[in-house]
């Protein structure tokens, strides 16, 4: 399973050998909203320097998956991410859609007070 997320990164820890041959990163982002998350995730092997161009305080995105497993009758659920990139700031410049303007009621239009032309009638359908 494949997710995304854009957070601010909160922190970023350093780099933790487990063994020999395996290590582990783990950073934390806040989400934004009325009711901002902390939430954690972990990058394992080559992937612990995807977060080195990031500094704590920018916008990220995360691309991650859901991983979970069974240890002596405990359930452990990671957040194993495998992408970390700045997010693009889509606020900058951005204009929605323009509302549509309301219909101008004139008598030059063929629109009467009551918002239907005066051959209404002569449609054929």
């Amino acid at each position: 399973m494949t997710f995304e997320i854009e957070g601010i990164l909160h922190k970023k820890f350093e780099i933790e050998s487990k063994s020999s041959s395996f290590q582990t990163r783990e950073f934390v982002i806040t989400t934004e909203g009325t009711y901002p998350q902390y939430v954690k995730f972990q990058l394992t092997q080559e992937k612990c320097s995807v977060i080195d161009s990031c500094q704590e305080g920018e916008k990220v995105k995360v691309s991650f998956d859901l991983r979970g497993r069974e240890w002596q009758g405990k359930y452990f659920t990671n957040l194993n991410a495998w992408k970390v990139e700045k997010a693009v700031n889509n606020n900058q410049g951005f204009q929605g859609p323009t509302p549509p303007s309301p219909p101008i009621f004139e008598e030059e239009n063929g629109f009467s007070e009551g918002g239907l032309p005066e051959d209404f009638n002569d449609l054929p359908f």
